[in-house]
């Protein structure tokens, strides 16, 4: 198939496109085939009935009517109001007696049971009478002996078939309450689909008045528990991430087309100052000032596709990280600057990222040495299912206020511009970006004195940690004095 395009078959054609309708066609169809079924086996079951219950009358009178034969006299038979045909026959297929209704008839069969089988029944139809339904009685020998020395005689009691059975009334009446049956089945499929799809109509209706310019409409809620209950509660969270992301984007593009606006128009600046006044302005300081520009625009350029990256794609190939290992890997990587100290508990594990679990610790390692008096610490613990990484700095603090603005993009605090004017403002907001991906959070929470930044990640329970070889017993201590760096990563720039 070209293009994708799915090719239909002849029956799916032939099917209307509507869910009702269908569901419709298919119980209708397969009540015609249970109630056809049905109906079959209920025609076949009255049919037998009233045969057997017309063969055990017919029996009963014939046997009657032997018992009161004697030796001297054969009694006219008694009839019933259905059972009037009677006769007497014997083995030359003489009448020898018969009621008034078979009085002049030839004999009204010429069945002749055998002695081990002496009571049979049957239908016997003809193009004059029509057809009887009969039982013929062969008459015991014993009696057979003391009334005609010993010559077989036959007793036939039959009525005429009712017309139920002579008949295909019964048929049709079958057929007819089938149809009845099959539309009723049809009928209620139709309301009962109807009645279950008006939610989907109601919420497709919805959907397709949202646009991406307003996307604050939401899809009505049944009541109800069921699929279609948990389609439209799904499909309202599922616009309302849509509407919170479509607002973050716009609201990113607007910081970065600020952010941008700056450094773009004071290149131009210099660029065009450069060209105007030829012989004032000196090239070679022009040239540095914007290579120093155009890399300060790489840079932020560069946070901005991380934060991206980060936020919109869920970390591949995630894998044991041992976060012991990873922050005193990174405590060796700052022996520069403030000194930075580690209190780890040993084998504390997650699943994740190891590039970008490293870039959090060592975003938040070098915001705590850029504004820490004397010192950082950085601790590692497992707390209640999670693995706690908390880097804390002795210096100013953020105020409480600031505390959830400086994980916005491009937010960067006065102190901040001063002591960092080359910063993107990305840094902690990609660091947060990046634990969010990982199903973790992080925070700033009280402290005595400075900041303490706070990372909680779900722990990974595999059991401790491979012990690396050669390494000897104890080496995991609470200063993280490994002496090996981890794998090499992205670079992330700071707040």
């Amino acid at each position: 198939m070209e293009g994708g395009c799915a090719v239909r078959g002849p029956l799916s054609s032939l099917l209307p496109r509507s869910i009702r309708a269908r569901f419709t066609i298919a119980a209708a169809a397969l009540a015609l085939v249970a109630l056809t079924v049905i109906g079959a086996g209920v025609d076949y079951s009255i049919r037998n009935m009233i045969e057997d219950h017309i063969y055990k009358e017919t029996g009963r009178v014939a046997t009657d009517w032997i018992a009161s034969m004697r030796p001297d006299r054969i009694p006219p038979p008694i009839t019933t109001p259905r059972i009037d045909l009677l006769q007497l026959v014997d083995s030359r297929q003489h009448v020898v007696a018969a009621s008034a209704a078979a009085a002049g008839r030839p004999p009204l069969s010429t069945l002749l049971p055998p002695t081990d089988d002496r009571i049979q029944s049957g239908t016997r139809c003809s193009p004059g009478t029509g057809c009887l339904m009969l039982t013929a009685v062969r008459i015991f020998p014993q009696e057979v002996g003391l009334l005609w020395g010993g010559e077989t005689h036959v007793v036939y009691a039959a009525m005429r078939q009712p017309p139920v059975l002579a008949t295909r009334e019964l048929e049709l009446v079958t057929a007819g309450l089938v149809l009845v049956g099959v539309g009723l089945v049809a009928l209620t499929t139709w309301l009962l689909v109807g009645r279950t799809l008006r939610p989907v109509a109601a919420i497709r209706s919805r959907i397709a008045e949202i646009t991406v310019s307003d996307l604050s409409l939401r899809v009505p809620e049944p009541r109800s528990d069921d699929e279609i209950g948990q389609l439209a509660r799904t499909a309202n969270r599922t616009l309302a991430q849509l509407e919170e992301s479509v607002a973050y984007q716009r609201h990113f593009a607007s910081m970065v087309s600020h952010e941008l606006k700056n450094p773009v128009a004071g290149l131009q600046t210099q660029l065009e100052e450069a060209l105007l006044y030829p012989g004032q302005v000196d090239r070679d300081e022009t040239i540095r000032s914007a290579l120093s520009t155009a890399t300060r625009l790489r840079a932020i350029i560069d946070d901005m596709l991380v934060f991206a990256r980060v936020r919109n794609v869920s970390p591949e190939g995630p894998a044991p990280v041992d976060l012991t290992r990873l922050v005193r890997d990174e405590v060796v990587a700052r022996a520069t600057g403030v000194p930075v100290r580690a209190d780890a508990e040993p084998g504390v594990r997650v699943l994740g990222n190891h590039i970008q679990l490293a870039a959090v610790v060592s975003n938040l390692m070098v915001n705590a040495q850029r504004h820490a008096a004397t010192s950082v610490e950085v601790t590692v613990r497992r707390s209640g299912g999670h693995a706690v990484v908390a880097v804390t700095d002795d210096g100013d603090g953020i105020a409480l206020r600031d505390r959830e603005r400086v994980f916005e993009p491009f937010v960067r605090l006065q102190d901040g511009r001063r002591r960092d004017p080359k910063g993107s403002g990305l840094g902690l907001a990609i660091s947060r970006a990046i634990a969010l991906a990982h199903d973790g959070t992080l925070t700033i929470e009280d402290s005595p004195r400075g900041a303490r930044f706070v990372l909680r990640l779900p722990l990974f329970d595999a059991g401790p940690p491979p012990r690396a070889e050669g390494a000897p017993e104890g080496l995991e201590g609470r200063d993280g004095d490994s002496g090996r760096r981890g794998p090499a990563r992205e670079a992330v720039r700071t707040t």
